[in-house]
């Protein structure tokens, strides 16, 4: 197995920064691409202090229309061969969708599925001439269950989830796998971003440092699990939708999300 390469999106905080960390500890090559050069740049010289592995970073914004196409482009000019990438940029937004921003929730389409299936379309069919790859997607328990107040937000990872189990299937026997990583609340700048500081999610369950779902993800990774769900309550709610009438889970959903307004 030569695999050595690793891109990584929304690579600047949170889970994308410690499946960087980890990776090069195991000596892989990086790719970092956000929209944060500053943050990269950071992370890439804490890196190369410890650890002796090839580091590249490419500025991109993924929430625009065809920029997963620009980094691929940008990728190949610089001849770097992808082995594993690592679909991990996405960002929420709370509030009722009526009164929401519609460019934002726009955005959010763009990043959280078009960036993701483009990227996984372009690399994918990179890894199958190759006859060897690995994609890890980065969803969300919210997959489970339908999200009032957060609508797009958990529409979009139960995209993820249905497009990566699919995909997965798809590739069997080809030498890559696809890998669904379904978090709980964690620890990163998601919650600011998502408005969400206050939220019942974060009394209930008390967030997960983004380094511990990020070895759960890349240990299933690297076994060819197709799904794997980090936290006590995303396994509670994955059977709770099993069992419960969906309007149960739905006005639960509303609790949690908080019918709330935002200023």
């Amino acid at each position: 197995n030569t695999m050595s390469t690793v891109l990584i999106t929304g690579a600047s905080n949170g889970i994308g920064e410690a499946c960087a960390r980890l990776l090069a500890k195991k000596g892989y090559d990086l790719i970092l691409t956000a929209r944060n050069t500053y943050k990269m740049e950071t992370i890439r010289q804490a890196i190369l202090e410890d650890y002796d592995v090839h580091f590249d970073i490419i500025k991109c914004d993924l929430a625009v229309l065809d920029s997963a196409q620009e980094l691929y482009n940008e990728v190949n000019r610089r001849h770097l061969d992808v082995d594993i990438l690592i679909n991990n940029a996405g960002f929420g937004d709370q509030g009722a969708f009526l009164e929401s921003d519609w460019q934002k929730q726009k955005e959010m389409v763009l990043l959280n599925v078009m960036s993701l299936i483009q990227l996984s379309y372009l690399f994918g069919n990179q890894m199958k001439d190759k006859g060897q790859g690995r994609i890890l997607n980065v969803a969300s328990i919210a997959a489970f269950c339908s999200g009032p107040y957060m609508s797009i937000y958990y529409a979009t990872k139960a995209f993820v989830l249905s497009f990566s189990d699919a995909l997965s299937r798809e590739l069997e026997g080809t030498g890559i796998t696809v890998t669904c990583l379904c978090p709980g609340p964690t620890a990163t700048g998601f919650m600011e971003r998502a408005n969400l500081g206050d939220s019942p999610m974060f009394s209930f369950f008390k967030p997960a440092h983004a380094t511990d779902v990020a070895k759960l993800g890349l240990k299933a990774m690297f076994k060819g699990k197709t799904l794997v769900i980090h936290s006590v309550g995303g396994h509670l709610l994955n059977l709770a939708v099993r069992v419960a009438p969906r309007v149960v889970v739905e006005k639960c959903m509303v609790y949690v999300n908080g019918k709330r307004t935002i200023d």
